[in-house]
């Protein structure tokens, strides 16, 4: 049986006396990865000013990058895992500084579409690998921190994100939204190669093969999964939308998508089995989920993804054109957000001694809903920031406590060896709650600006056929062109409709959320008491079995 070996000669002294140093690179590569989605989402009106791309393209800058980068996350947990995973996020890391030198000099939307694919590769090799050398290089109580750091990081990020592209866009060009990304990149890079030490699995002979056609299939299956839940909204959930850019036979291909997920996804899941009991290599250990802290936290990050992330797209937009706010003064409005998670990073550790991991976790979720639910309630056409800032400190909060446990309870009984495999699902679980939280809270979202504008608005179309073009604008630029609208006299009327719209939608995106995340607390009443270590090899620890059964 493989025995741990204590880290002082495991490794090279500057390793362990520099570990923290090395955690500050592993979440500088989250955060890069976090924000530039984030950024880029505040760019869009100046990059089509700029460029002159038109609005599919506009659409696949921004949604080519979710789909590489979800579809290929198990794939690179399982090659970090092999080949080592300091490796490929060097790799990674790398791959996505040449890609944001390639969006900020692109030229036409093409250049830019190739350079956000790229950065997806890129980014699919950072976030699995991240938590697989924090899960490899920290133990016990330090374990507990880092990975308090690491999801704080990621909270974080998505509010400060809009901030950081707003004062860029305001301040310079929508170019430095990719530009800021090199300078931190080689940060990255160089604390990678002094400060954290190389981890790999052990294995031997036909399990150290690469699942070629697991890969194929995990890549297709989860591709077309994201695409379905990303690109509904545009092509239409069933029927084609008029403005669709292409279709299958006058359907939506959206359908047709999601019969390829379940169809790749169920081949994968078989072969896999098959494999693992040859005693063959695999891109995804199914006998994982036998580990009742695993298989439930899975489900219950996918959840809570689904509740935290489907919100920030809708509040940014609600800040700018219900409020009025700047792309920058959006970004401020949603800095507590950040300022609470990373506060709650601090205390973390703290708390996960004196309750348990499971139970910081639940007292975050606890915190989400109370936030959520009260921010749904403050969420009208006349409120303020200085409002909604100690709702979303709060959420930060939340987030903070949750988000980074809930981490530490998904990999805590996954044996070190397998911590790529084991991260990188536990990243794709969340990456599928996320773009599920996307596609449903932005559909409730917009479709209540949509109906909610032209409800309120029916009278004036039926006496005036000339104000249905205006409040076609409305819907088709969601609610950007609110502002001009509400600066002409003679079209006020339109924006006061679309803002009280736009609010409807906003605050039932909240209720929605928070009812999200009622249901992922419910999911962690599942989860029993983890180790503060997890075990080293597969065959190691018995109790894996029995807590299984």
């Amino acid at each position: 049986m493989a025995q741990r070996i204590p880290p002082s000669t495991s490794r090279p002294d500057r390793f362990v006396r520099f570990r923290w140093w090395g955690l500050l690179a592993i979440s500088l590569g989250v955060a890069l990865i976090i924000m530039d989605s984030t950024i880029v989402s505040v760019a869009v009106p100046s990059i089509v000013a700029d460029l002159g791309i038109s609005s599919t393209e506009i659409q696949w800058v921004q949604e080519v990058y979710t789909l590489i980068f979800a579809a290929l996350l198990l794939t690179w947990g399982r090659v970090a895992d092999r080949f080592g995973r300091r490796r490929i996020m060097l790799t990674g890391v790398t791959l996505f500084l040449l890609a944001s030198v390639l969006c900020a000099v692109a030229g036409s939307g093409a250049v830019l579409i190739t350079g956000r694919a790229l950065q997806g590769l890129g980014g699919s090799m950072i976030l699995p690998t991240s938590l697989a050398l924090l899960n490899a290089n920290f133990h016990g109580r330090e374990r507990a921190i880092a990975f308090a750091v690491w999801g704080s990081t990621i909270g974080a990020m998505a509010a400060i994100g809009p901030l950081a592209g707003g004062w860029l866009i305001e301040n310079a060009s929508w170019r430095w939204a990719f530009g800021i990304n090199i300078p931190v990149g080689v940060l990255i890079v160089a604390g990678l190669l002094l400060f954290v030490a190389e981890s790999r699995e052990t294995a031997t002979g036909a399990l150290q093969r690469l699942d070629l056609r697991g890969a194929l299939l995990s890549v297709v299956g989860f591709g077309a999964l994201v695409f379905g839940l990303i690109e509904g909204r545009n092509y239409g959930w069933w029927a084609a939308e008029p403005t669709a850019p292409f279709t299958v036979g006058g359907l939506s291909p959206v359908p047709f998508a999601f019969v390829v997920a379940f169809v790749a996804l169920t081949s994968f899941v078989l072969w896999e089995r098959a494999r693992g009991r040859a005693g063959k290599g695999v891109v995804l250990d199914l006998t994982l989920f036998r580990i009742r802290s695993f298989a439930n936290g899975n489900v219950t990050a996918l959840i809570v993804s689904f509740g935290e992330f489907g919100l920030i797209l809708s509040l940014p937009l609600w800040f700018q054109n219900v409020l009025g706010y700047t792309a920058f003064e959006a970004g401020l409005a949603l800095l507590p957000l950040a300022v609470g998670a990373f506060l709650a990073s601090g205390a973390v550790a703290g708390l996960s001694r004196r309750l348990s991991p499971i139970r910081v976790v639940r007292v975050g979720l606890l915190l989400e809903i109370l936030a959520i639910s009260s921010l749904a309630l403050l969420i009208r056409p006349d409120s303020t920031a200085w409002l909604t800032s100690p709702v979303l400190f709060v959420y930060g909060m939340g987030v903070g406590l949750a988000t980074a446990q809930l981490t530490s309870v998904v990999l805590a009984e996954v044996p070190v060896e397998r911590s790529g495999q084991g991260s990188a699902t536990q990243s794709t679980a969340r990456q599928t709650g996320s773009a599920l939280g996307i596609a449903v809270l932005g559909t409730a979202f917009f479709s209540t600006l949509k109906l909610g504008t032209e409800d309120r608005l029916a009278a004036e179309v039926a006496a005036n056929p000339a104000v249905q073009p205006l409040v076609d604008s409305v819907n088709a630029t969601s609610g950007g062109v609110i502002a001009r609208l509400a600066a002409d006299p003679q079209t006020a009327f339109v924006a006061d409709a679309a803002r009280a719209a736009m609010t409807d939608g906003a605050s039932l995106a909240a209720w929605i959320a928070a009812g999200a995340l009622v249901v992922g607390l419910l999911s962690s009443l599942r989860i029993g008491a983890t180790p503060q270590e997890p075990p080293v090899s597969a065959g190691a620890p018995a109790r894996h079995r029995r807590r299984a059964r």
